[in-house]
């Protein structure tokens, strides 16, 4: 049996839907009582376009910030489990500290206690490029603790939750950490569950008319973002070998677009032409800091600013290598931002709200 926490989530739907096409083993989802009625209606939602019996996704409720999970029997649970997909976090980038730390950190100890005492043959964990916090420099599959300094909680706690989980790996866990990028919606659809990230530069331009204005750097800074499906494939196809048992994968854009390069996307989509106010980023997040009614006015999240300087570099060498001859690979933002934009139009509903 197959484990997933992080169901019905942005990437944990995506993922268990690959998982439905893969083979015939059952997947359960650990879910909290808040999302009952999401996950029943995402299961049904996936089970009937897979074209499977619904016994096949079966959904349990618990909590991953208690122990053994906040289930109602975790010894036949463990039991039966064989394999562990992680994705439960709080990826909010203005997270308060202790929700951060009680989520991140302490639920992934507890998941990785429950896969412990299982003896499971693998856990698969996803993590974040961002463990590297603000380091300056290239940041590779390899690296970790660099000496890094933090944007925020949310990057702080992923880092001690991968290292947790790396400790483990040492000890004997057989596991593999994935770390994606910035994640946007699908390449093909532009379909997301949340509106944060790049999303917030076009917030700004769409309250404005077609000469418009943004901030930006001073000199070129990339923004690493990547599509859903990208990602949620490059963790079906790494997680179903056996060679990819002990590896950390950055999940990146090999050729991520520079600020002023998002904005031009995002400006052809939307019919608008975008001038780049370079250097402004900075005076940018202070501002919004104090006037927080101009943040709202603009939809924009203050803690999201610093990525516009963002100083880290990210590297995929083992990523690609695994991923040759399968397809599967990171296509250029420039060649899908339209799509983003149109089902950001579409959808003008959802937010940058996170699932806690």
């Amino acid at each position: 049996m197959q484990f997933l926490t992080g169901f019905p989530g942005f990437l944990g739907s995506a993922l268990v839907e690959r998982l439905l096409q893969r083979g015939d083993e059952q997947i359960t989802c650990l879910v909290q009582p808040a999302y009952r009625e999401e996950a029943r209606r995402r299961r049904r939602s996936l089970t009937e376009a897979a074209g499977v019996e619904a016994g096949r996704l079966r959904l349990v409720e618990g909590d991953i910030t208690e122990p053994d999970l906040g289930l109602d029997d975790p010894a036949s649970l463990r039991a039966a489990t064989r394999t562990v997909y992680h994705l439960a976090a709080v990826y909010d980038l203005g997270v308060e500290r202790a929700l951060a730390e009680r989520v991140n950190v302490d639920g992934t100890e507890h998941v990785l206690d429950f896969a412990e005492r299982a003896g499971v043959d693998r856990l698969h964990y996803v993590s974040t490029c961002y463990v590297s916090g603000r380091h300056d420099g290239t940041f590779t599959h390899e690296d970790l603790d660099v000496g890094q300094s933090f944007n925020n909680h949310y990057e702080a706690t992923k880092f001690a939750a991968e290292v947790a989980v790396q400790e483990r790996m040492a000890a004997g866990l057989p596991a593999t950490i994935y770390r994606p990028a910035i994640a946007v919606g699908d390449s093909q659809t532009g379909a997301t569950q949340k509106y944060d990230g790049p999303y917030y530069l076009l917030a700004v331009l769409r309250r404005q008319p077609r000469l418009a204005v943004a901030p930006a750097p001073a000199a070129p800074t990339t923004m690493n973002v990547v599509p859903r499906d990208f990602v949620v494939d490059a963790i079906a196809a790494l997680s179903a070998r056996a060679d990819t048992v002990g590896e950390v994968y950055q999940l990146c854009n090999p050729h991520p677009p520079t600020v002023a390069g998002i904005l031009r996307a995002f400006g052809r989509a939307t019919g608008q032409t975008v001038v780049p106010l370079r250097g402004t980023a900075g005076l940018s997040t202070a501002l919004l800091e104090r006037l927080p009614a101009v943040a709202e006015r603009y939809g924009l999240e203050p803690a999201a600013m610093p990525y516009l300087t963002h100083p880290t570099t990210y590297t995929d060498t083992n990523a690609r290598r695994a991923l040759s001859g399968t397809g599967v690979a990171c296509p250029l933002f420039e060649s899908y931002a339209d799509r983003l934009v149109a089902y950001a139009r579409e959808h003008p509903g959802i937010d940058d709200s996170a699932m806690v």
